[in-house]
């Protein structure tokens, strides 16, 4: 089980706040790679996260040698970009959110049950998500070399819209977390938690990990 550390302290909107706060939080290594055969390339990839009660805080650490962000806007096809991605599953079972985001930080969330048939959120829902990407926020073609970039995603409560939940204190969820770049030079699919199909999909709630909030 994964814990996330309780801290209150941490302002929402201040980027070098949200920083203290994770300082001293264990770094995640998301390194399954799932399909070695077709897609062996593993660029490095940490994830660090806390919570305030109100938010759930993710900040992911990404060093590759081939990094785009061709996607200007959010509801874009994220997943082509280099991107890293949390599946979360707020009762621990049933339905959960995809939540995806771009190196600059361009996001897309929806609500299902698998890769079928989602329920997609709006702009307005996406707007509640704050974003502090280290690229910036302009798009850009493909750069090769040693490429090293976070990106953090504070994502309220009432941003997981399908579901009540008026505190992240105590909750028992599932998750899985993840970095891709499906249309990068060099694609690769990783996982936090290693997922155990023929071919990539990350649509695999049988293979998300339980996450206790303190």
């Amino acid at each position: 089980m994964i814990n996330v550390e309780f801290h209150p302290e941490a302002n929402i909107f201040d980027v070098k706040s949200i920083e203290n706060a994770l300082k001293s939080v264990k770094e995640l290594k998301i390194d399954n790679c799932n399909w070695p055969e077709a897609y062996p390339y593993t660029p490095e990839v940490t994830l660090k996260m806390i919570h305030t009660g109100d938010c759930f805080i993710l900040k992911y650490s990404v060093r590759e040698k081939c990094t785009a962000a061709r996607v200007a806007t959010d509801l874009g096809r994220t997943w082509t970009d280099s991107c890293v991605e949390c599946f979360f599953q707020p009762n621990g079972k049933g339905k959960y959110y995809n939540l995806e985001c771009t190196c600059i930080g361009k996001i897309i969330m929806n609500h299902r049950e698998g890769r079928p048939n989602p329920t997609r959120s709006g702009q307005e829902i996406l707007d509640k998500i704050l974003r502090y990407p280290s690229l910036g926020s302009e798009p850009f073609e493909e750069r090769l070399g040693d490429n090293r970039w976070t990106v953090i995603l504070v994502v309220p409560k009432d941003a997981l819209w399908e579901d009540n939940i008026e505190t992240f204190k105590g909750l028992d969820a599932r998750m899985n977390a993840y970095k891709c770049g499906d249309e990068l030079s060099t694609p690769h699919f990783l996982s936090l938690a290693p997922i155990k199909t023929e071919k990539p999909d990350f649509h695999q709630p049988d293979f998300f990990i339980p996450v206790h909030f303190e």
